[in-house]
């Protein structure tokens, strides 16, 4: 892959990763106000708020993709040009760098680490209230029907945010270039790849497919 073609992988990927978790917090947000605030639901998530969230949520992704796209692209590369990837990944990129400029992108990582971490934070206290008030309903079909709209988003969030964790945070001990790969593949295919089934388990036709297939 060119240099160019490096850049614009590292800059989409960061982008829409970015984002993407964005909005996952932005509708766990949402999940709260419908099941602990329904009555306040039109007015805290009009039309106005959502548009709002959602430039919020592209935004940070832009200046995620933009703060390690300029970063990396920075640094002098003292290992050689080929990365040992299926993209340009910036655990990749940074193995390549040399040390002083190393400990700077990884500063930068820890930034964004540390915006990820509160993001986390307020879906887990969203979903702490949620199910409290989950569990007060008297109704069993309110409650089937508030854990049903829920469950596909907490599933995604922890599928998500797992396999991330653990491809940046594991020990290098345990690094191989084909568990890097089975990572990778983890947290930037399936994801993506299993959101349209997970937000769809709720549709009785593909119920019906899925139970004619096995």
């Amino acid at each position: 892959i060119s240099y160019q073609g490096c850049a614009a992988q590292l800059f989409l990927f960061a982008f829409f990763l970015e984002a993407e978790y964005f909005l996952l917090t932005v509708m766990a947000y949402d999940r709260y106000i419908a099941i602990c605030k329904p009555l306040h639901y039109g007015s805290l998530v009009g039309s106005r708020a959502c548009a709002q969230m959602a430039a919020a949520a592209w935004g940070s992704g832009f200046l995620n993709a933009v703060l390690h796209t300029a970063n990396k692209f920075s640094l002098p590369l003292c290992h050689g040009n080929a990365v040992h990837q299926f993209f340009c990944e910036i655990p990749q990129i940074l193995k390549l760098s040399c040390s002083d400029a190393y400990l700077r992108e990884v500063g930068a990582l820890v930034f964004s680490v540390f915006l990820g971490f509160d993001c986390f934070v307020f879906i887990v206290l969203s979903y702490v209230q949620i199910f409290r008030a989950v569990l007060r309903m008297p109704s069993e079909q309110g409650r089937h029907k508030a854990f049903s709209m829920c469950l596909p988003h907490l599933v995604v969030v922890v599928l998500m945010v797992s396999t991330a964790m653990f491809a940046y945070l594991k020990p290098p001990s345990i690094s191989s270039p084909s568990l890097d790969l089975v990572v990778t593949v983890l947290y930037t295919v399936v994801p993506p790849v299993a959101n349209p089934l997970i937000y769809r388990m709720r549709n009785q036709e593909l119920r019906d497919s899925i139970r004619t297939l096995l």
